[in-house]
C-alpha cells in the first residue's frame, strides 16, 4: 500500500508504530516513505505559542499555526501570511491588516478577525477571560498594543500607545501565531496539549517524552504539504541523537554536535548550515554575591578561554562573541566591539582589586535545549578557567526544561551564574527582554541577573521607539558598549546552526530564524 492511500488510521497507526521500534531499536525500523522524524533536542514544554519561549518549541509550532505575518524563505524580512495586506498610520501607531478569507482552524472554527482579537486579548488583558490559561512570557513582544479592534470580519486593527519599529518582526515571531479561540475556550489550561491552529500540519496526538504526530493539511491554503506526517521526538543526549542518525532511526537531526559533523560527510546524508543572530552567553548575578561587583564581572570575562571553547570544544562552528547584539544584525551591530580577550593575569588583578579571594560560584548547566550547542563540554571548559584564576565554581546540571524552570524566575538565592543562548528576531529583542531593568523576573522579563543600569533602559526605549533605522542603529550601538563594559554577562559565542538529514530528505532549508519549516519537505 502507498502512504498516500492510507486512511488516516492506518498512516497513525504507522508512524506510532515505526516510532516505537526506532526508540527500542535504531536499526530495526525504517519510516515509511512521507513520513519525516526530527530528532528534537529536548521535550516540548506546550504546543500553545503564547506561552513557550524555547525555539526547540517553536520548531514544532511554525508548522501547526500561521501567524498575520510570516519571515519571508531565508531571510527576516516579514512577508503577508494570514494577513494579506496592512496599511500603517502616517504617526506609525495604527497598523489595519485586510484578513485572508476561506482559513479554517485545524478544528473546523473559522478564522476572522474575532479569532485575532481573543488572540491578543487574552495575552495582554488581565481581565480577559481566558488570560489564566497562561502566563504569556512573551507578551512582553506586544507591550505596545493599547488595543485590538475587529473593524469588520476580515479587518482587524491594532493601535499603539507609542511608534514602535519591531512590531511586523515580532507578529512574524511564534508569540505572534494565531490559536483558535474555540480550542482554548473548550481545553482552557490543557489547550498546550490540545493545540489547534491554521497551519500546513494537524496535530495528532503527543506522547510524553517519547513523540509529537502531526500530520499533512490537505486543506491548507497554502496548499497541502508534501509530507503525510512529521514525527518530532525528543532525544536530550547528543550522542544517542547522533547514534540514531547514523543507524536510520531518525531522518533529520537539528543542533549536530560539532564533534560530530564529520560522520556525516558520506552521500547517505546532507549537511545543512545557515548563519542566523545567536548568542550563547553566562548570565551572571549582579544582585547579590561575587558577580554585584562589576570588576568580578569582568574578571570572569577576562578568564574564560572563549577562543579555545569556540575552536576546540564547537570545532569552529561558531566566532567569539563581543557583545549582546549578534553580528548577524549587520545594520545594528557594533563592529568597533572587540571581545574580551582571553587575559587571566588581568582576571586576577581584578579579583585583587575587589578585595575577592576564591569566590565560591553556584553554575547552572544544562544537558542541552534550545542553541545551547555542547553545554556540558562548554560548561566543564569554563569551570577549569575559572578555577584557574581563583574561583571556586560548582556546577549543577539540569535537563532543559527543568533549567529554564530554575533560571528563568531569577538567579536570586538560586545561582551565581547560568548558560543561556538566545536566537531572536530583532536587535530589540533580546536586550529588551533580558538587560532592562523593568526586565526583571518579578516583572515578566528574563533579566534573570537582575542588571541594571538607567541609561541602557533609556537608549532602548527610544530604540523601539524610533522609525529612523540609522537611529535605532546608533542606540543599539550606543547600548553594546555599555553593556560590554558592565559586563551582566559573560559573551562567549555566537553560532552557525546547522541540521543533518538523511539523502530520502529533499527541499529542506534552514532558516535565519532558526524555525523548522517543513511545507515544501519531501521524504522519499
Amino acid at each position: 500500500m502507498k502512504l498516500l492511500t492510507m486512511t488516516r488510521r492506518a498512516l497513525l497507526a504507522a508512524v506510532a508504530a515505526s516510532a516505537l521500534a526506532i526508540g527500542a531499536n535504531p536499526a530495526a525500523a525504517q519510516t515509511p516513505p512521507g513520513v519525516l522524524v526530527v530528532g528534537q533536542v529536548a521535550e516540548p514544554q506546550a504546543l500553545d505559542p503564547h506561552a513557550v519561549t524555547a525555539v526547540n518549541d517553536f520548531r514544532i509550532l511554525m508548522n501547526v499555526y500561521d501567524g498575520l505575518v510570516r519571515y519571508a524563505s531565508g531571510t527576516l524580512e516579514v512577508e503577508p501570511s494570514l494577513a494579506t495586506s496592512w496599511d500603517i498610520s502616517e504617526d506609525g501607531t495604527v497598523y489595519t491588516f485586510t484578513l485572508r478569507e476561506g482559513v479554517s482552524f485545524h478544528d473546523g472554527s473559522a478564522f476572522d478577525a474575532e479569532a485575532v482579537v481573543f488572540n491578543f486579548d487574552r495575552m495582554l488583558d488581565e481581565n480577559h477571560p481566558y488570560h489564566d490559561t497562561g502566563p504569556f512570557p512573551l507578551s512582553f513582544f506586544f507591550s505596545a498594543v493599547q488595543e485590538v479592534e475587529a473593524l469588520d470580519d476580515m479587518t482587524v486593527q491594532f493601535t499603539l500607545n507609542a511608534p514602535y519599529a519591531p512590531f511586523l518582526s515580532n507578529l512574524a515571531y511564534p508569540t505572534g501565531l494565531i490559536v483558535s479561540p474555540a480550542a482554548v475556550m473548550e481545553h482552557g489550561a490543557d489547550f498546550g496539549r490540545n493545540p489547534s491552529g491554521t497551519g500546513a500540519f494537524v496535530f495528532e496526538e503527543w506522547r510524553a517524552n517519547e513523540a509529537v504526530v502531526v500530520t499533512g493539511n490537505p486543506d491548507y491554503w497554502g496548499g497541502a504539504p508534501a509530507l503525510e506526517a512529521v514525527v518530532f521526538r525528543p532525544i536530550t543526549d547528543a550522542n544517542t541523537r547522533v547514534a540514531e542518525m547514523l543507524a536510520g532511526g531518525i531522518d533529520m537531526m537539528v543542533e549536530v554536535p560539532p564533534v560530530a559533523l564529520s560522520e556525516f560527510g558520506g552521500d547517505s546524508f546532507q549537511i545543512v548550515e545557515q548563519a542566523g543572530p545567536h548568542v550563547w552567553f553566562l548570565i551572571l548575578n549582579a544582585l547579590e554575591g561575587p558577580f554585584a561587583d562589576v570588576r568580578v564581572r569582568q574578571a570572569a570575562n577576562y578568564a574564560i578561554n572563549k577562543e579555545a571553547i569556540v575552536n576546540d570544544v564547537l570545532e569552529g562552528t561558531a566566532a567569539v562573541a563581543a557583545g549582546p547584539t549578534p553580528p548577524a544584525f549587520a545594520w545594528a551591530y557594533n563592529n568597533d566591539l572587540e571581545p574580551y580577550p582571553y587575559d587571566p593575569d588581568r582576571a586576577r588583578e581584578l579579583l585583587a582589586e575587589a578585595g575577592v579571594e576564591n569566590p565560591e560560584i553556584t553554575f547552572y548547566v544544562t544537558e542541552g535545549g534550545s542553541g545551547m550547542l555542547d553545554p556540558i563540554a562548554m560548561g566543564t571548559a569554563i569551570q577549569a578557567d575559572l578555577e584557574a584564576v581563583g574561583f571556586d565554581v560548582t556546577i549543577e546540571t539540569y535537563e532543559w526544561n527543568t533549567f529554564l524552570g530554575r533560571v528563568n524566575p531569577g538567579l536570586e538565592g538560586e545561582a551565581d551564574m547560568a548558560e543561556m543562548a538566545w536566537m531572536t528576531n530583532d536587535p530589540d529583542t533580546l536586550p529588551y527582554l533580558a538587560l532592562r531593568t523593568d526586565a526583571w523576573p518579578d516583572q515578566g522579563g528574563f533579566n534573570s541577573g537582575y542588571y541594571s543600569n538607567p541609561e541602557v533602559d533609556a537608549l532602548l526605549e527610544e530604540a523601539r521607539t524610533s522609525t529612523d533605522q540609522d537611529r535605532r542603529a546608533e542606540l543599539y550601538r550606543q547600548m553594546q558598549v555599555i553593556v560590554q563594559e558592565d559586563a551582566p554577562w559573560v559573551f562567549v559565542a555566537n553560532w552557525v546552526q546547522n541540521a543533518v538529514t538523511s539523502d530520502r530528505v529533499e527541499n529542506f532549508a534552514l532558516e535565519p530564524s532558526f524555525f523548522l519549516l517543513l511545507h515544501d519537505v519531501v521524504k522519499n
